[in-house]
């Protein structure tokens, strides 16, 4: 049995971690299937015997024996009027709001507390606070899975260069390391949000450039200790190259501590896009987000269902990858119970 079946024998025997890793799973699965649970489009509906795709096909409403050629509202006056027919109907999501549409049918104002027809209320621009929960969940989770492979792939990449030839190399390397690590990041995410236009793939690219350099730190520690060792000699000695050993032979082994810094690498991930939205730094307004949502519910304290349902999802989400990274270190040494 090789040392990730005995990890993941052990982390198994942990009910608390094996049972986050599963709600966890469960939560991001649902959440990629968004559009089916909520949406102000309709999956599939019927108009005089005629049958239309909203969800999948853009129409406008000039296919719907409209005069306008732009994409109806399907809530609105002009098509509730064509389903009132008892020969057309349509099945909209369980939750027919997107993230986006807003409930001008709602009578209080905005914000609008948790209702029949917005069961967690709206935000203060009259949008689906479920909905931008849900949209908002997904988008920090990706987000957060996206930092962390890119600082994992480039803090190796620095590791083991730094570790197995260590030397000169090494010496240079943390010179550039320590000096890149010492340049203010927030100044910098500040200049570029004043410069470029806020989106995900900036955040991503900005971000990816410093998240690299704690985890840089973990494997070339790991490379040092590991390219004296027998096993490495041996490769040596059989004529495998440098790339071959570091790929084939030491990597395999300094993979262990990055296992253990993933759930908390995705879980700081989070809190970043979190913080980063709450200061108006991070995503477009537009963009769901729970950073955003925060932010909305401090402007307005008396709309608690918008600080409550957000602190909800973001407590339970960072609790459940807590517990999973414990899981996983109490499997690597041995101790899970």
């Amino acid at each position: 049995m090789d040392t990730y079946s005995i990890i993941w024998k052990n982390f198994r025997r942990s009910k608390r971690s094996i049972y986050s890793l599963y709600i966890f799973l469960i939560l991001f699965i649902v959440s990629l299937f968004a559009e089916i649970i909520s949406n102000d489009k309709p999956i599939i509906m019927s108009i005089n015997d005629k049958i239309y795709y909203p969800y999948v096909i853009e129409y406008t409403e000039v296919d719907f024996g409209g005069v306008f050629e732009t994409t109806p509202d399907y809530k609105g006056h002009y098509i509730s009027k064509l389903l009132n027919n008892d020969n057309n109907w349509a099945i909209f999501p369980i939750n027919p709001h997107s993230y986006n549409s807003i409930n001008f049918n709602n009578t209080s104002p905005n914000p609008a507390p948790p209702s029949m027809d917005n069961i967690l209320g709206t935000d203060d621009r009259g949008r689906d606070v479920f909905a931008r929960l849900l949209y908002g969940f997904r988008i920090s989770v990706i987000f957060a899975l996206a930092l962390t492979a890119i600082g994992i792939l480039i803090g190796l990449f620095f590791g083991a260069i730094q570790g197995y030839f260590a030397g000169r190399v090494d010496l240079y390397l943390q010179r550039f390391v320590e000096i890149w690590g010492s340049m203010p990041e927030l100044y910098i995410l500040i200049i570029f949000a004043s410069i470029f236009e806020p989106s995900i793939l900036l955040l991503i690219v900005l971000l990816s450039l410093f998240g690299w350099i704690s985890l840089s730190d973990y494997v070339r520690a790991e490379f040092l200790k590991g390219r004296n060792m027998d096993y490495v000699n041996a490769a040596r000695t059989l004529g495998l190259t440098d790339w071959q050993i570091i790929i084939k032979h030491i990597l395999p082994n300094s993979l262990i501590s990055v296992v253990t810094f993933l759930p908390f690498r995705i879980s700081g991930a989070i809190l970043i896009l979190t913080s980063l939205d709450f200061l108006g730094l991070g995503v477009p307004s537009t963009t769901p987000s729970l950073g955003e949502l925060l932010s909305q519910g401090k402007d307005n304290i008396s709309a608690w269902w918008l600080s409550l349902t957000t602190f909800v999802v973001l407590v339970t989400t960072l609790i459940l990858l807590i517990f999973i990274g414990e899981g996983i270190r109490e499997s690597i040494s041995g101790k899970s119970s």
